[in-house]
């Protein structure tokens, strides 16, 4: 079953859905890559083992009876540890909430379950989801897969070790200020973060369970995932309006037509000032350009009119800001 946790999570459905494949096999065989390796890398800090094997069976009974749960029918997902899942520990890292239990299911869980997918555990942050690494007071930190002396990043750090690592096909993360975009850089993952307010945040911690939101929180929920098109079949079940969160507007989420190359007008710099960028890095963007350029976009090289330094500035102020 090890040809199995590579695999995409929509692969992985419709070899469920088609019965070449059970949900318990797909189920066993991540288990049994967790058990494997996050010793190591202390990226899933909370499974259900139990419950999800119990989850996988009825997902294989239901194939049997023909009825099809949704697009994640039987896929086993974990959380960032700061969605609310009923009967499952959520901590957010932060020790006053070490024994907390959600009585409910935050609004993404709920559509995660609503569409047939198995959560089977919660994966590390960083205390309250505020640092670019992973490590906190309870569970202690995460390590990079690709390298055992490095992070995976943060907040949603523990999300993308478990994906680069194979242990899990799909996780839901949130960002605010790079806690899905840096995670999956630095572990060579793909993970979105949505357009503000596309998302529901109810059931998300911050804030603190039983306290009203008093402000703008900026933050967004995102899938992540090994490819693009597992990134597309989780965000569009997660998204959308919900009376739980009346900040989200009550729009459907719509996909947006692809415009023609040869109507695109693209600007490109190979790097930034202070910013060093390494030569892979900039020799992948420089074949990109002249790929667009040959597929008729017109694409011209020129560095953004920025202060960079004052840019940076603003954005430190701004976080000040939220975390106090």
């Amino acid at each position: 079953m090890s040809d199995l946790i590579f695999q995409s999570a929509s692969a992985l459905v419709h070899a469920i859905r088609e019965r070449k494949i059970s949900a318990v096999e797909v189920l066993e065989a991540h288990l049994a890559q967790i058990m494997l390796h996050n010793g190591q890398l202390n990226a899933i800090i909370t499974l259900d083992e139990q419950g999800a094997r119990r989850r996988a069976l009825a997902a294989d009974e239901a194939l049997s009876r023909d009825e099809n749960w949704g697009p994640l029918h039987g896929l086993p997902i974990t959380l960032k540890d700061c969605h609310s899942t009923i009967g499952l520990r959520t901590t957010a890292g932060f020790t006053p909430l070490n024994d907390y239990v959600p009585i409910e299911d935050g609004t993404v869980s709920a559509r995660l379950k609503a569409a047939g997918g198995i959560i089977i555990g919660k994966s590390n942050v960083p205390v309250l989801l505020s640092d670019y690494q992973t490590n906190n007071p309870i569970f202690g930190r995460t390590q990079n897969p690709w390298n055992l002396d490095r992070t995976p990043g943060g907040s949603s750090g523990g999300a993308a070790a478990a994906l680069a690592a194979g242990m899990i096909p799909l996780e839901i993360g949130s960002d605010l200020a790079g806690s899905i975009r840096v995670p999956a850089h630095f572990c060579g993952i793909f993970g979105l973060k949505p357009t503000e307010r596309r998302v529901s945040l109810a059931g998300h911690i911050p804030e603190l369970p039983g306290t009203i939101r008093t402000f703008r929180q900026m933050a967004c929920i995102g899938p992540m995932a090994r490819n693009i098109e597992d990134l597309t079949l989780a965000f569009k079940v997660i998204a959308g309006p919900d009376i739980m969160d009346t900040d989200v507007p009550p729009v459907p989420v719509n996909e947006v037509p692809s415009p023609a190359l040869n109507k695109l007008r693209i600007a490109w710099a190979a790097s930034f000032p202070g910013i060093p960028v390494s030569y892979e890095i900039s020799s992948a963007i420089e074949r990109l350009a002249a790929d667009l350029a040959i597929m008729g976009a017109k694409v011209e090289h020129i560095l953004p009119d920025v202060d960079w330094v004052e840019q940076e500035n603003i954005f430190s102020q701004i976080m000040n800001n939220i975390r106090s």
